[in-house]
């Protein structure tokens, strides 16, 4: 997947290019490292609330590498790589809900 940056800081936007051309923008969720590398966890971004409701509520996670100079978001090949890092992801988003119901 190809990468391209849109906003800087929080709630940050990806253009995405899929492997048949297709581009989509996602917002980054949050960030982990994990064995040395950086990687992201990303959900579709929505103008519009009401298409933030159909959503399925999945998330892509991406892995940052260095290509020809320039950070990169690509995708990750090895399965139990992604099933590792995407574990890790839910554990932290489970972790911010649970903080948000006993804060409530």
């Amino acid at each position: 997947m190809a990468e391209e940056m849109n906003e800087f800081g929080a709630g940050m936007l990806y253009t995405l290019e899929d492997e048949e051309g297709n581009e989509q923008e996602f917002e980054v969720l949050g960030e982990l490292e994990y064995e040395d590398a950086v990687y992201c966890a990303l959900i579709p971004y929505y103008e519009k609330e009401e298409d933030l409701i159909q959503d399925d509520g999945e998330f892509v996670v991406l892995k940052k590498e260095i290509i020809d100079g320039e950070e990169m978001l690509c995708t990750i090949e090895d399965d139990a790589e992604y099933e590792a890092v995407g574990a890790l992801f839910e554990q932290q988003l489970n972790a911010m809900f649970e903080d948000e119901d006993e804060e409530a």
